[in-house]
């Protein structure tokens, strides 16, 4: 047998070197011996390790290359379960109740392909509508409810998703191959992202399609600044166009494209950089795209607007909160739902709302880093309002959100200045061999600053600071965000790699690296686990966020579905004690108790729910009809029946005066409450417009 021999490397760049020990490192067995069967399997492993060596290192990645193994990846962590599935929270008024989405199958559908841009999100008119303008996912769900995927199951809806999302890290991959000229930083970068833990709920979530599109048109924006200048205006233009029509949140296009312009030309175009022209042609591009996204959902979504920024209700303000105010007339934002169960902020001084706000997005950042609890939901009080203005989650997300935008121009001034005196230096720009080195040397740092201001720039229209959202917190807000912390933090495992390369702790920068992308993998495919139904979803919901109200009221619903009312009645009080002025955890308790048949214990809680909100169509239909079926409303001296009249008469011209007093008087004809008024039930679809 011959004695072990090594060949020599060839590579050309150690820095960018991260193969497998040399393959002559292995015995050679020699063929005259008895270990016949050891060649064969050596040359496997070689040809094994070569293949993936050319695959992923051997050319500079390619959309098509990077999308295959990130699909695979996708489909692993974040497919729901294709046959028990079924549609979860937000799902069922966003395709189920969507009239817009459900109307292609109509014979004589009143709604059109057109009509995604005269509908928000949910299917519903300007006049109607809750807030939330995103055309682009609505025709995708009426293009599939169309081809067959109907409310039987939500799978290929939520399927699109995980495709899309293995195409956004495809795509990074290539963004940062492309600047910095390093393939590893570029495949790291992307397979960081498409495994990031608390993008499951964007991934494995139908809705989460909005936040998955949107980053997609920012990603295709900044891919175009490598296009030829005559190429890349239409290209960011048209890109940042269908951002914005997938989701607002894409308005971070705006400033984020041009700054990429600015820090990354040198290094995309090393020839002819011409950064200041690009930066302002794709600053025009992006902006012409905003004013035609506002202009466009203003003609045809006229929103009515909140009278919070009306000129009138800001005429005596400072300068700047009336340029604010005029500012948000103009984008036309549609009034946004505003309740304190969803975002307890709402309640808030400006202080202590940018104190929370700062303490869920430092929150969020550590999600980002260590995914240790993801959940679907966190309303209050998950999330209260904090007692002080300073504590240590708000300082840590102040320095998270000021220091990123400090050190970026720093960043960016050093990366040029470091190009600029290695162009100057070699005195050929058009070497291929130059621009690698200039990637590599300064692109990266450039890139750096750009992920980090992409990262507060990204979050900050969602942090609850500039604007109140319906929600205190969502994690489906961190996949624009998450997109600036993939490459930084594989930014980090490669630089310490190299830098450790031959040393003792050579080991320890791998073995971090696979147990954070091992850990990132076991938390996304836990939690997209928690979609395998709604029951599922909010039995997980209530365990990770045990002081949130609404999951515990809703998992009461889902165990009110399958008829387990003790189970229902259980989680509901939970749901009570824990939110006990909220009008529907008062109401679905004594629902629960009424369908039990106990209608005088219910009472109380009916009459308390009415009392909070005499307003609620739903909630009061819900009750009286109960309260009608179990006999408490159809004689005159029936105790319930006196106590309702009275509320009927101490809130006059409310729905619960209508509803009780037509009930009454009607009740026998209706079989209780007028079917036009009833609630739409569990899992149904919409009622008639």
């Amino acid at each position: 047998m011959e004695e072990l021999r090594t060949e020599p490397r060839t590579d050309l760049d150690d820095r960018t070197d991260i193969s497998l020990p040399p393959d002559a490192a292995l015995p050679l067995i020699d063929s005259d011996t008895d270990e016949v069967g050891v060649l064969p399997q050596r040359s496997f492993v070689r040809s094994a390790r070569t293949f993936l060596r050319d695959y992923f290192l051997g050319e500079e990645p390619t959309v098509g290359a990077a999308l295959v193994p990130f699909c695979f990846l996708s489909i692993l962590l974040f497919t729901r379960h294709p046959l028990k599935t079924n549609f979860i929270f937000d799902e069922q008024e966003a395709i189920l109740a969507n009239p817009y989405v459900r109307s292609i199958a109509e014979a004589n559908s009143k709604l059109h392909w057109l009509d995604a841009f005269r509908r928000d999100f949910w299917g519903l008119p300007s006049d109607r509508s809750i807030g939330s303008y995103r055309p682009i996912p609505d025709l995708i769900w009426r293009a599939l409810w169309g081809l067959g995927a109907r409310d039987q199951t939500p799978f290929l809806h939520h399927w699109v998703n995980v495709v899309l999302h293995a195409l956004n890290g495809a795509l990074l991959t290539v963004i940062v191959s492309k600047v910095t000229k390093d393939r590893a930083l570029g495949w790291l970068s992307g397979l960081v992202f498409v495994g990031c833990a608390v993008l499951t709920e964007a991934v494995s979530g139908v809705v989460g399609i909005a936040d998955v599109l949107g980053a997609l048109g920012v990603l295709l924006a900044v891919a175009a600044l490598a296009l030829p200048m005559y190429w890349m205006v239409p290209a960011v233009f048209l890109a940042t166009l269908f951002g914005l029509f997938s989701k607002e949140s894409a308005l971070c296009a705006v400033p984020l494209v041009p700054i990429a312009a600015l820090f990354l030309s040198r290094y995309v175009h090393p020839v002819s950089p011409r950064a200041g022209l690009r930066t302002v042609l794709a600053g025009l591009a992006t902006a012409v795209a905003f004013v035609l996204y506002v202009e466009s959902r203003r003609r045809l979504f006229p929103a009515p607007l909140a009278p919070e920024i009306s000129a009138a209700a800001n005429a005596h303000k400072p300068f700047l909160q009336r340029t604010f105010a005029a500012l948000l007339r103009w984008y036309a934002q549609p009034i946004l739902p505003r309740d304190p169960l969803n975002n307890p902020l709402i309640e808030a001084t400006p202080p202590y709302r940018i104190a929370a706000g700062l303490r869920i997005y430092a929150d969020g950042l550590s999600q980002i880093v260590f995914p240790r609890t993801l959940s679907g939901d966190y309303s209050a009080p998950q999330e209260p309002i904090p007692p002080t203005l300073v504590f240590p989650a708000s300082v840590a997300g102040a320095l998270g959100m000021v220091a990123p935008v400090l050190a970026a121009p720093v960043m960016g001034i050093v990366a040029w200045r470091r190009a600029r005196k290695w162009r100057t230096e070699t005195g050929y720009l058009d070497s291929p061999h130059i621009a690698m080195v200039m990637g590599q040397k300064s692109g990266l740092l450039a890139l750096l600053g750009v992920a980090m201001v992409w990262v507060v720039v990204s979050y900050f229209p969602v942090s609850n600071i500039p604007i109140l959202l319906p929600t205190v917190r969502a994690e489906r807000f961190w996949y624009f965000p998450a997109l600036g912390t993939s490459i930084a933090v594989a930014a980090v495992f490669i630089t310490v790699g190299r830098k450790l390369r031959r040393t003792r702790l050579a080991w320890a920068t791998t073995a971090v690296l696979l147990v954070f992308l091992g850990f990132q993998a076991y938390a996304a495919r836990m939690h997209a686990n928690d979609y395998t139904d709604d029951l599922v979803f909010w039995d997980a919901t209530r365990h990770a966020v045990p002081r949130s109200a609404k999951a515990h009221l809703n998992y009461s619903v889902m165990q009110g579905a399958r008829g387990r009312l003790e189970e229902r009645r259980s989680a509901n009080a939970v749901a009570l004690d824990l939110a006990p002025t909220w009008p529907m955890a008062n109401v679905y308790l004594g629902d629960t108790l009424c369908r039990m048949h106990r209608a005088d214990e219910a009472w109380p809680y009916y009459k308390r729910g009415f009392e909070l909100s005499p307003n609620d169509q739903n909630l009061i239909a819900l009750a009286i009809q109960c309260l009608w079926d179990e006999k408490k409303l159809q004689s005159e001296s029936s105790l319930v029946r006196n106590e309702l009249e009275d509320l009927a008469t101490k809130h006059p011209g409310t729905w619960v005066a209508y509803l009780a007093r037509d009930t009454i008087d009607n009740g026998e004809g209706h079989e209780g409450v007028d079917p036009q008024y009833r609630p739409r039930g569990y899992n149904q679809g919409p009622k008639e417009e």
